[in-house]
């Protein structure tokens, strides 16, 4: 890997929007210019935004910086991911397969089913009355 250069990628999950930079370092991953510890506090959403990392083992090998915006925090850590692992295709493209296998790459199709008239929600009917 060289010195000083950054790989960029973008990475979404349901209306997250995650921009997501790669470069050589010691592991620090830095969110909207917070420590991912005090960005996500929960420990599956730090889990899920080290796993592109994790599984090509370069999580002491490289910096990330990130900004985020749009959508929940567990989108937000799922957009993270997807640019993650982007990211470190473009830094090595021999990492591909593995990221592949895991399916880091693909996008998350799923998003929130719109709301119909003539019903309270997506789905739900208004309460029926017999009498």
């Amino acid at each position: 890997m060289a010195k000083n250069v950054k790989y960029y990628a973008t990475g979404r999950r349901k209306t997250s929007i995650a921009r997501v930079w790669v470069s050589s370092g010691t592991g620090k991953i830095t969110v909207n210019g917070r420590t991912i510890d005090d960005y996500f506090p929960r420990l599956t959403w730090q889990a899920d935004v080290k796993e592109p990392a994790r599984i090509t083992k370069l999580l002491t090998k490289i910096d990330v910086l990130a900004t985020v915006k749009g959508g929940g925090i567990s989108g937000q850590a799922g957009a993270m991911r997807h640019g993650i692992a982007r990211a470190l295709v473009q830094l090595d493209e021999n990492l591909r397969t593995a990221l592949k296998s895991e399916s880091l790459l693909t996008r998350d199709p799923r998003m929130k089913e719109r709301k119909k008239y003539g019903r309270p929600g997506a789905r739900k009917r208004f309460q029926f009355s017999k009498r």
